[in-house]
């Protein structure tokens, strides 16, 4: 009984083998790892990669992103999933979501991306053929109006954007002068000034100070007269108390001296 004790302890034990599953084969069943080892091989595996072609450089396997499926649509606006009278905003909103959404699939995110840059291109070139559309309509409209239709649009012209708001400001600086000061007296100072101005503006066009003195003054006249003809018909309860009849007459010609040394030539 000793004799086989001693062999038995003297025999060498079996070298446990691991299994395909991170489990030891020892002889009478199968022992699971401890945790701690499990987890060392589950972290070489992932590091390196096992030979996988999906794992780029920084160790990052692109077979778990997310793919977009309608990534290989044409219609960049069936991409998107957005109407075709959407707005810029709404389309926007949707590239957003979609990126967010399919990051890190390197194709996915070229074509949500594309779709976007398609969209926005053709709504920027159907606004500028629809300006110069509508710039040709008018310019049609012109030529084929009557004669003395062309000859009174000849005396008119469109400055640029700085002039325009450099004259506006002006006048609308003398308007608030006459409304800020008229409890105290009438706005006959502030005409005078307005009308110098208007006078000194058409003459840097027209390079003929008798002419524009001339047309200057025939302007204030004919503001002066549609203005008069146009402050009766106004709701008293919408004029303030303060306001008199000559000061809203005032400033309709204010508007007409404006417009008159603005677009005139």
């Amino acid at each position: 009984m000793q004799a086989t004790a001693a062999s038995f302890l003297a025999r060498p034990l079996p070298w446990p083998r691991r299994s395909a599953y991170g489990a030891v084969e020892v002889r009478g069943g199968v022992s699971p790892l401890p945790p701690r080892l499990r987890a060392v091989r589950c972290s070489m595996s992932l590091s390196i990669g096992a030979g996988s072609s999906d794992i780029g450089d920084s160790g990052f396997s692109y077979q778990y992103a997310p793919v977009f499926r309608r990534y290989r649509e044409r219609d960049p606006y069936k991409l998107l999933g957005v109407d075709r009278d959407a707005s810029e905003e709404e389309i926007r909103s949707a590239k957003d979501f979609l990126v967010q959404q399919y990051a890190g699939h390197e194709a996915s995110e070229e074509a949500i991306e594309g779709a976007y840059e398609k969209i926005i291109m053709k709504s920027y070139q159907h606004r500028k053929k629809t300006k110069i559309n509508l710039k040709t309509k008018l310019l049609k409209r012109v030529e084929e109006s009557p004669s003395w239709v062309k000859a009174f649009l000849g005396y008119f012209e469109v400055p640029s954007m700085d002039i325009i708001s450099k004259r506006l400001f002006f006048f609308a600086f003398i308007a608030g002068w006459s409304i800020a000061t008229s409890a105290e007296n009438g706005p006959a100072f502030q005409l005078a000034i307005s009308l110098f101005s208007c006078i000194y503006f058409l003459n840097d066009k027209m390079k003929n100070l008798l002419r524009a003195s001339t047309t200057g003054f025939g302007v204030l006249v004919g503001g002066w007269i549609v203005g008069s003809m146009l402050v009766p018909l106004i709701p008293t309860f919408i004029i303030p108390p303060t306001w008199s009849l000559e000061l809203l007459t005032s400033l309709v010609a204010y508007v007409f001296l404006f417009l008159g040394s603005t677009y005139l030539k």
